[in-house]
C-alpha cells in the first residue's frame, strides 16, 4: 500500500497592481523577503550571494568607513527612494551625515547619497550594469562604483564613475584592479587583493 504523500503548501504570491507596485507597497506589503527592491514598479527578490559578493562588500565597506570624513556616513544595503516606482538597495552607500536622522530609518533620498556601489551578481548583471546606474545618474547621485569579479584570482575590479552634469550620465573615471586609490568623493586607498585574506 502506497504512502499518502501531501503536496507542500503553495506560497501565495502577491498579484501586482495594474500599474505596478509603488514605494508605499514596498514598505507595507507583509512578508516580503529581506532586501527586496522596487525597479520600474516590479518587486525584485535577491538570490543567494556568492562568497565573492559578501567578501567584496565587507572589504569596500571597511575601507570606506576608515576613509570617510566626519561629514559622511557609510551604509550597507539600505533603500534609496528614487521615485514612486523605483527604490533600489545599493550594496553600499556613502551618505551626507545630516541624512542620518534615526536608528529606525529605513530609506534615504537620492539627494542624501554621495556614492552608490553595486557588486555584480550573476542574477543581477543587467540591473547592476545598466538599469541601476542609469537610474542613479538620472536621480543626480554624483558617484557610482560598479564592482566586477576579474582576473585569474577572481579579485574585484572597481569601475569608478562620476556624474557628468551636462549629459546627466556617468562618465568612467577609472578601472581599479589591485588597489583602489582615489581623491573623490574623498581620499580613499583600499588594497583590493585583501579579499584573499577575508
Amino acid at each position: 500500500m502506497g504512502e499518502n504523500v501531501t503536496a507542500p503548501p503553495q506560497l501565495p504570491w502577491p498579484v501586482p497592481p495594474p500599474d505596478g507596485y509603488t514605494v508605499d507597497d514596498l514598505f507595507t506589503l507583509p512578508d516580503l523577503p529581506p532586501h527586496t527592491e522596487l525597479i520600474d514598479g516590479s518587486l525584485v527578490f535577491v538570490s543567494p550571494q556568492r562568497a565573492f559578493h559578501s567578501i567584496t562588500v565587507c572589504l569596500l565597506e571597511a575601507g570606506l568607513r576608515r576613509a570617510a570624513p566626519e561629514r559622511f556616513r557609510v551604509r550597507r544595503q539600505m533603500v534609496v527612494v528614487l521615485n514612486t516606482r523605483n527604490a533600489p538597495e545599493p550594496d553600499l552607500l556613502v551618505l551626507r551625515a545630516e541624512a542620518v536622522r534615526s536608528l529606525r530609518q529605513t530609506r534615504y533620498e537620492p539627494s542624501d547619497v554621495v556614492l552608490a556601489v553595486e557588486v555584480v551578481s550573476p542574477d543581477s548583471e543587467s540591473r547592476d550594469r545598466e538599469t541601476k546606474p542609469g537610474k542613479y545618474a538620472a536621480a543626480g547621485i554624483p558617484h557610482f562604483w560598479l564592482v566586477e569579479m576579474a582576473g585569474e584570482k577572481d579579485h574585484p575590479a572597481v569601475h569608478t564613475n562620476e556624474l557628468d552634469p551636462v549629459t546627466k550620465a556617468y562618465a568612467l573615471t577609472g578601472i581599479h584592479h589591485e588597489r583602489l586609490k582615489l581623491t573623490v568623493p574623498f581620499t580613499i586607498d583600499i588594497d583590493l587583493t585583501e579579499v584573499d585574506h577575508l
